[in-house]
């Protein structure tokens, strides 16, 4: 059985950059306020840049990832967008983690995955994405076992 859960741990901790209604707004890299986001494995650190990814509306986020980390399959109730900012990810599709399929996203590459659309990543060096769409996002794991929200 799947279960979604949405994003809504991360609205406690996560304090955007640029407010969703500001008409205009800069980010420098140390005003970014990362922390570690229920919804994905200890390792990964995720900061919002802009709006709110629980809510209505548009959302930008960043996710950093160490060498060697991984997302087990899963999908998302709305489409996602991912721009590699450092380093690099691997990206495949499928019900299961499978590292022989996939395609390699280098850095300043973009990667589209349709709502709905099952997929998962692994990385092999340490890794920046920005990611963006329209909320309310979140993320369902194909196995609940793989969900680190249920450990």
């Amino acid at each position: 059985m799947r279960t979604t859960v949405l994003l809504a741990t991360l609205a406690l901790f996560a304090v955007p950059a640029i407010a969703a209604d500001d008409h205009h707004g800069v980010v420098q890299p140390d005003g970014l306020k990362w922390a570690q986001p229920a919804a994905y494995a200890p390792g990964a650190q995720l900061a919002v840049v802009k709006g709110d990814p629980t809510k209505e509306g548009q959302y930008v986020v960043r996710l950093k990832v160490p060498a060697g980390y991984q997302i087990a399959a899963h999908t998302h109730p709305n489409d996602e967008n991912v721009t590699v900012l450092s380093g690099s990810f691997n990206i495949g599709t499928g019900d299961k983690l499978d590292k022989t399929k996939g395609e390699s996203v280098k850095a300043g590459g973009y990667s589209f995955v349709a709502k709905g659309m099952t997929h998962y990543a692994w990385f092999t060096e340490e890794t920046v994405l920005q990611l963006h769409g329209t909320g309310p996002q979140g993320i369902t794991y194909v196995n609940p076992a793989d969900d680190p929200r249920k450990k």
